[in-house]
């Protein structure tokens, strides 16, 4: 059994086989060693390898003294001989060393580091230091040490920030833990080690006051700003002076946060009030790093390159448009310079497909991106505004001295692009199009680079990479035929490469041969300026497939989105889902499939193109309708199964059966995983609606729509959620069913009501009302009275919100103990209890609240219903607050906050909790408690730019004017 290698460049760079070291050689073999390492798995060019290991000194033999470094490489690496079998490969005019997982320690550092991350956001904190802790052992010593010469110092100081990044993400996550002396005591080392790096400054400002010792964080401070001064001229950064302003004003945010607690009962009779809640441990939004993988397979373009990489952000935001017919290499181009260029830019990379070409869907709005974009960059999407130019501005503000870098894919034309981009410099936007974006290159300044197809020495590269330089030196005119039957296009030739690669038998020859015979009878396509029959490439590489992988490939054209599943695939073709694995894995083996993200797939447009002109000549047009009628079934079947979870008081439609071969997801229980979901599947579910009324599944596009509006709802996207609407209401109205079209009428509520447009919203939710009450469906019709306590509410109309609530009260009532959702009906009556609970405080009238809401947190308790009881304990505070129990008020405020963070709600409720417990406190003649809780409440109004946060400031520096008039007057008093 060969024994299993690992490298190492975290440190000295060395290798071993099993537990024995390799002796590597001189110090360039090694550095030619480093060199490869450093690419993980990707191609070195032979020059590439030249420039890095002697720089601009290169004797004029280096190639040959380079070609010597990785034979001996290859020896050492493999003492028994099979040099053929060497983990160092010859790819073309370069060298390949294949790394597998768990090789190369500083893959696996990284991993580490993603792994933290992970579960630092899903809550699990000490997981998150333990996987920190592993990452950053993995360190022997300062990186590639040993190594000379210019680029491995500029690689050094790369790898250098990353491990200090990493122990800064260490300390923070034990500073969360409460690990404040420890951590103090280590800053302290890692300051005398990097004295100028002043994030290490700025936690131990933050350890010491955890700690109780202000002065001596100031004065730590104090020490940075001489330095800093003293050396380079220059003031401590903007992070380092924030942290100085909070720690001089006692600012309470920068308190730990304890283990959240069980909430309070309520109280019978006024009790003591509680120690001051502990704040809101509000971390800051992950860095997006969303660029696709680059292909482990990149050739050429050394040229489009060299120009490209002159482009560096500076004054300006720097945008380029890289343009291209279908096929040519534009998204694996944009991909492989970004992730070149990627380190440039630490605030973040961001990826969106704008679907300008998508053969089935509609090419992405800019509001739309705009939403996903921001929503990326750590934006909570509730509030945001619903015009683009606002859109346009909030982003644009965000982006505001920050250095980003944005790949914007497949985009239609100029004026999808233009409200993307950034205002400021410091960014750059790479844009990829079929389009030449002309009016980007005239009105933006882009800088325009045009795509074509491989040159033949390039296109005879990719071929050696995939199939073996020996095979492609051995037949060099079958292979000069196959790239021009490919006419150079990298798409036609990695598909026809990927079928080669697995029949080891087949000769070049006969490889062009065979395309040489496809070609008769097929037109071109018409997007490929008649450069090349693709479809005899693709008709080759199809024909390979087994029958039932032939078919999934033809039936792929039938499903509605950009992407999908296995359990989607699955329906798609009335299969098992282990049976559907297989043919998945046969069809990415032949390059006709890409899994776009782990577990998602996808198929190029021309692929998908050839596809549907493959189904509709040999599929019978039953089998298609079936095949589409299943993926509908997949779709609404496990939406239906989702917003049961995610939404626990919604009443339920009853759905027909799916018809056989429908693999509908599960989530045994999981209402986070159910969640996830709807965001995975969100462009899927938009693109089934559509797909569903375009060819008259009319239940199916109500249906949909009906499962999925409350997911656009909380994510604010209520310009899509009417539009949907619309289209479930023509579908509605087709089938001539009423109670389809009270639904509609229904999800129309929330839609226009929070677009502003409340007396629509008052129309659809009467109409809901009266049609329901007409079919007797007295359950449906009592949520439609809740949906018109939130119009009355956003009115101002109390009386009738109340009214509302009353009604559907009544109708809840009256169905108790009937149906099969007794649970979900009891969960939706305690919801409305708290709603008239509410209004009642509105309207002055406490008791009457207090009681209402005293019977909704028994039901909530009863039934676990987290959420629905902090909103409760929520109004219960509120009504206190009114009847002056300032204590209990207070502790009703702080069970809802308890419940709040255990369930990750939304931070608008939090907020909204801590400002009306500022209020209590304040009232109480406790104002240093008032300024505690408005300040966190403040935290995350300012987090995500809301309106609120103003007028909360303004009452903040009121509150200190007063505490200033107060001292000043006890001094005047004393005198």
């Amino acid at each position: 059994m060969k024994e299993h290698l690992r490298f190492s460049v975290l440190g000295p760079v060395r290798a071993w086989r099993g537990t024995a070291e390799i002796e590597l050689g001189p110090p360039q073999q090694r550095a030619v060693l480093a060199v490869l390492l450093l690419a993980e798995g990707s191609q070195v060019l032979a020059s590439g390898l030249v420039d890095a290991v002697w720089g601009t000194s290169a004797p004029a033999s280096a190639l040959g003294i380079l070609r010597t470094y990785v034979h001996g490489l290859r020896k050492a690496l493999e003492p028994a001989g099979d040099i053929a079998a060497s983990v160092i490969r010859s790819t073309g005019d370069g060298y390949q060393l294949r790394l597998t997982e768990g090789e190369l320690d500083l893959v696996t550092f990284r991993e580490l580091l993603a792994r933290a991350e992970r579960v630092r956001r899903a809550g699990a904190g000490k997981e998150a230091v333990e996987h920190l802790r592993d990452a950053l052992g993995l360190w022997r010593g300062t990186a590639l040490a040993g190594v000379r010469g210019e680029y491995a110092q500029t690689q050094r100081q790369r790898l250098g920030e990353l491990r200090l990044s990493a122990e800064a993400a260490r300390v923070t996550a034990e500073l969360d833990l409460g690990a404040h002396t420890e951590a103090a005591a280590e800053l302290t080392g890692l300051i005398a080690e990097h004295p100028f790096d002043e994030r290490f400054r700025e936690l131990l400002m933050l350890a010491l006051y955890r700690s109780g010792r202000q002065a001596a964080a100031l004065a730590t401070y104090r020490e940075a700003q001489t330095l800093l001064m003293g050396e380079l001229g220059v003031d401590p950064g903007p992070a380092l002076q924030a942290m100085y302003q909070r720690v001089l004003r006692a600012d309470a945010g920068l308190l730990a946060q304890p283990a959240p607690t069980e909430p309070a009962p309520l109280p019978a009779q006024p009790s003591a009030p509680a120690p001051a809640p502990a704040p809101v441990s509000v971390h800051a939004p992950a860095v997006p790093a969303q660029l696709p993988a680059g292909l482990a397979v990149f050739v050429g373009r050394e040229a489009e390159l060299a120009e490209v990489d002159r482009l560096v952000p500076g004054s300006t935001v720097v945008v380029s448009a890289i343009a291209g017919m279908a096929g040519v290499g534009k998204t694996t181009f944009a991909v492989h310079w970004a992730r070149q260029v990627a380190d440039r830019f630490p605030d973040g990379q961001l990826y969106l497909n704008l679907r300008g070409f998508d053969p089935v869907g509609q090419p992405c709005p800019p509001d739309h991106a705009l939403r996903t974009l921001l929503e990326s960059l750590g934006v909570d999407v509730h509030g945001l505004p619903q015009d683009v130019h606002a859109l346009a501005a909030r982003y644009r503000t965000l982006l505001s001295g920050k250095r980003v870098l944005l790949l914007l894919d497949n985009a239609r034309d100029s004026a999808q692009v233009r409200p993307l981009l950034p205002g400021a410099p410091g960014c750059l936007v790479i844009v990829t199009s079929r389009d030449r974006l002309a009016g980007l290159v005239a009105v933006d300044g882009a800088t325009p680079l045009r795509l074509d197809m491989l040159s033949v020495p390039e296109a005879r590269a990719l071929l050696a990479q995939r199939l073996g330089q020996r095979r492609v030196a051995a037949e060099p005119d079958a292979v000069e035929e196959i790239i021009a039957r490919c006419a150079r296009l990298p798409l036609a030739l990695s598909v026809t490469a990927a079928r080669v690669a697995t029949q080891s038998a087949l000769s070049l020859a006969a490889v062009a041969e065979e395309l040489r015979d496809g070609a008769v009878g097929l037109d071109p396509f018409h997007d490929l300026d008649a450069a090349a029959d693709v479809r005899a490439v693709f008709s080759w590489s199809y024909q390979a497939l087994t029958p039932d992988a032939a078919r999934l490939f033809r039936l792929l054209a039938v499903h509605p989105g950009p992407d999908l599943t296995l359990p989607a695939a699955a329906s798609l073709a009335g299969l098992t889902v282990p049976h559907t694995r297989q043919l998945v894995r046969e069809l990415l083996q032949a390059h006709l499939l890409d899994e776009s993200v782990p577990g998602r797939y996808a198929s190029h447009d021309l692929l998908r193109a050839y596809a549907t002109e493959l189904t509709e000549s040999l599929d019978p047009p039953q089998q298609v309708r079936a095949a589409r009628h299943r993926v509908f079934d997949h779709y609404l079947h496990t939406a239906h199964a989702a917003l049961a979870l995610t939404s626990p008081s919604q009443v339920l439609i009853s759905l027909a059966s799916a018809i056989e071969g429908t693999r509908a997801e599960e989530f045994a229980g999981d209402a986070r995983k159910a969640a996830a979901w709807f965001a995975a599947e969100q462009e899927v579910l938009l693109a089934a609606v559509e797909q569903a009324a375009a060819h008259r599944y009319d239940v199916h596009t109500w249906q949909l729509v009906w499962a999925i509006t409350d997911h656009l709802h909380q994510r604010g996207l209520w310009q899509e959620q009417e539009a949907l609407d619309l289209i479930a209401m023509d579908a509605a109205l087709r089938l001539g069913d009423r109670s389809a079209q009270a639904h509609v009428h229904r999800g129309l509520v929330a839609a226009t009501t929070d677009l502003d447009r409340c007396e629509e919203g008052r129309v659809h939710a009467e109409r809901a009302i009266e049609l329901f009450t007409e079919l007797g469906d007295r359950e449906a019709c009592a949520e439609s009275y809740r949906y018109l306590c939130y119009v009355a509410g956003r009115q101002g109309d109390l009386e009738g919100g109340l009214d509302a609530a009353r009604r559907s009260l009544e109708l809840h009532r009256a169905d108790d103990g009937r149906g099969d959702d007794e649970g979900r009906r009891r969960t939706a009556t305690a919801a409305v209890l708290n709603a008239a609970g509410w209004f009642h405080t509105l309207l002055g009238q406490h008791q009457q609240a207090l009681d209402h809401c005293r019977q909704a947190l028994a039901l909530q308790q009863e039934l676990g219903d987290a959420t629905g009881a902090a909103d409760t304990w929520d109004s219960i505070g509120l009504a206190l607050h009114h009847l002056g129990r300032y204590d209990e008020a207070v502790i009703s405020f702080r069970n809802a906050l308890v419940l709040y963070r255990q369930a990750d709600h939304s931070p608008w409720s939090i907020a909204a909790t801590l400002g009306r417990l500022g209020d209590t406190h304040l009232n109480a003649g406790r104002p240093d408690a008032a300024r505690a809780a408005w300040t966190e409440a403040l935290v995350f109004w300012d987090r995500f730019g809301h309106a609120s946060a103003e007028p909360l400031r303004a009452r903040l520096r009121g509150l200190d004017e007063e505490s200033d008039a107060g001292a000043q007057d006890t001094e005047t008093a004393g005198s």
